[in-house]
C-alpha cells in the first residue's frame, strides 16, 4: 500500500474477529475474505470504484447467519476510512452520483462531515442474494456511516433485479467516496 492516508483497524467481539487496512490514495487493489461470497463481491466493487486499496480478513459466526459479519465489516471499513481521513481538511467533502445498471437506477449522496447518518430508501423484490438476507445491506451501510462519520443518503429510484440494485448502491457509494475524499479542495 502506498500513500500517506492509511489506517489499520482490528475489531474483536464474541461474534467476529475482523482486521482491515485501507489506503485512500491507492489504486483500487483489494484482498477481501469475509466468508460471504456476495459481500466479498460488493466490497471488491467498492474498492475498485473508490480506488481505495482495501485488505480485509473477517471470521464470524456464519454458522448462525451473516448478520454480525456483514455489520461488523461495515464498522471496520468505516472506522479505517475515518482514521485515514484524519482531520478531513482539504477534502471535497460532498458528492452525489446517480448510476444505472440495466433496468435499475440508484443514487447515493454523501457528506463526509464527521456527522454519521443513514437515510435508506431502498426496496428489493428478493429477500436473499446468495447466502445473504438483503436486509443486511442496510445494516452494512448504517455501520459504515456510523464508524466513518459520513452522512449517506441512499435511494433506489426503480429496478426489479435485487442483484443490480445492491451492486448499484455499492458502486454509487464508491463513486461518491472517491470524489468526496479527494484532496481537490
Amino acid at each position: 500500500m502506498s500513500g500517506k492516508r492509511k489506517a489499520k483497524v482490528t475489531r474483536t467481539t464474541t461474534e467476529t474477529q475482523i482486521w482491515a487496512a485501507v489506503d485512500l490514495d491507492g489504486s483500487g487493489n483489494y484482498k477481501i475474505r469475509t466468508g460471504i461470497g456476495f459481500l466479498d463481491h460488493m466490497l471488491e466493487q467498492f474498492s475498485k470504484h473508490t480506488l481505495i486499496d482495501i485488505e480485509l480478513e473477517a471470521k464470524g459466526d456464519l454458522h448462525i447467519d451473516a448478520h454480525h459479519t456483514t455489520e461488523d465489516t461495515g464498522y471496520v471499513i468505516g472506522e479505517a476510512i475515518g482514521k485515514a481521513l484524519g482531520s478531513r481538511v482539504g477534502i471535497n467533502r460532498f458528492a452525489h452520483s446517480e448510476i444505472p445498471m440495466d433496468e435499475s437506477l440508484s443514487s447515493v449522496t454523501l457528506d463526509v462531515s464527521g456527522r454519521p447518518f443513514l437515510e435508506w430508501k431502498v426496496k428489493m423484490s428478493n429477500s436473499r442474494l446468495g447466502e445473504m438476507d438483503t436486509e443486511l445491506f442496510k445494516e452494512w451501510f448504517r455501520a459504515f456511516a456510523q464508524a466513518a462519520g459520513i452522512t449517506i443518503h441512499v435511494r433506489n429510484a426503480y429496478g426489479e433485479n435485487s442483484h443490480h440494485i445492491i451492486c448499484l448502491l455499492y458502486t454509487s457509494d464508491a463513486a461518491d467516496e472517491e470524489d468526496s475524499v479527494d484532496l481537490g479542495g
